[in-house]
């Protein structure tokens, strides 16, 4: 990888098929039941604490993600974007971020706009095939089984942030 990600400032994360598995389960009630690895969230707390922001556009709207970017303190979050383009030039505009400080980490055709402009564009193990053989990072795991958190720890220890941020787990 010949990427410099010292320069990663902001990670934008696509929600189904990156932080869950994809699948949509409904309960007797009509409620949306979605899975997350805990690893990705830890993952997500360490790219916290190097300093780099995180933030979520997804195509779809559920509470279920309101409540999960809460629970990891997450404010940058844009549902029901169907034209995810949109609201990832609102936050370029907003954070006065250029695309090489961003990383992004989607799965599917609608993240391409995102993926081919930003610094930094990785995906999942299973990702449609015109998404991996368009970024600059494909992850060994699927979408919602720790892949979050392997593309994670990548921009930690290319970004120079690793000794740092885990020192507290290596001490003695």
């Amino acid at each position: 990888m010949s990427l410099s990600l010292e320069q990663i400032k902001l990670l934008l994360l696509d929600v189904d098929g990156v932080m869950t598995d994809g699948r949509i389960t409904y309960d007797n009630q009509g409620n949306e039941l979605k899975s997350f690895d805990v690893k990705d969230g830890h993952g997500l707390k360490l790219i916290q604490r190097a300093g780099i922001e995180v933030g979520i556009i997804t195509g779809r709207c559920s509470e279920v993600v309101a409540r999960r970017a809460a629970e990891l303190g997450i404010d940058i979050l844009y549902q029901g974007a169907l034209r995810k383009l949109d609201p990832y030039l609102e936050i370029l505009k907003k954070t006065g971020l250029s695309d090489a400080q961003v990383a992004y980490v989607g799965d599917d055709l609608i993240d391409l706009p995102i993926l081919t402009r930003v610094g930094f564009g990785a995906t999942v193990r299973d990702a449609h095939p015109d998404v991996l053989s368009r970024v600059d990072y494909v992850a060994q795991r699927c979408g919602g089984h720790g892949a979050v958190r392997e593309i994670c720890d990548l921009l930690l220890k290319k970004g120079g942030h690793w000794e740092t941020v885990t020192a507290r787990y290596f001490s003695a």
